[in-house]
């Protein structure tokens, strides 16, 4: 089994020898056996705190082994809206749910929530259940040194918060 330990910046002159692809629930996980799309069995032994993107790459100890990370389509909500404060309202209402959240410009998506759809709706948004790869925003809390300390009453380190769904 191929063991994947680090996260590499730049390749070299080593070209990826695979690829696996992960969604999101599997990719805010640090230690995870996996089958990469060409069915080798690989292991993730990863720094802890961090959230796997889509192109990154990861590589074992030996450095013989480049494997790139594809994000899987998953089912998510999307909603696209023109009007920035309209967008930003749905931002804050699901922020203050603690919901993980991708924001690009005119755009929003999390993972697919009916209740969620249907606040949104009552805004006035449009929302669309898709299958698309989810990049949520890492959290301003999630820094170089990757821990952080803010008043709540937990006491732990998070990518970001993820909520039961609801059903």
């Amino acid at each position: 089994m191929i063991v994947l330990t680090r996260r590499i910046s730049a390749p070299g002159p080593l070209d990826p020898t695979g690829t696996v692809t992960l969604d999101v629930d599997s990719r805010i996980k640090s230690r995870l056996r996996v089958t990469l799309d060409d069915g080798r069995e690989a292991g993730l032994m990863l720094e802890r705190g961090h959230l796997l993107r889509g192109g990154e790459l990861l590589a074992d100890a030996a450095g013989t082994e480049l494997i790139r990370v594809l994000a899987a389509p998953e089912a998510v909500s999307t909603v696209r809206c023109a009007d920035p404060h309209l967008l930003a309202r749905a931002a804050y209402h699901l922020g203050n749910r603690h919901v993980p959240l991708q924001i690009e410009p005119g755009l929003l998506r999390f993972q697919h929530d009916h209740v969620l759809d249907d606040m949104l709706r009552g805004l006035g948004l449009t929302v669309e259940a898709e299958q698309a790869p989810f990049e949520p925003e890492a959290g301003a809390y999630q820094s170089a040194s990757h821990s952080h300390s803010h008043s709540h009453s937990q006491s732990h380190d998070h990518p970001f918060v993820r909520l039961p769904a609801h059903s």
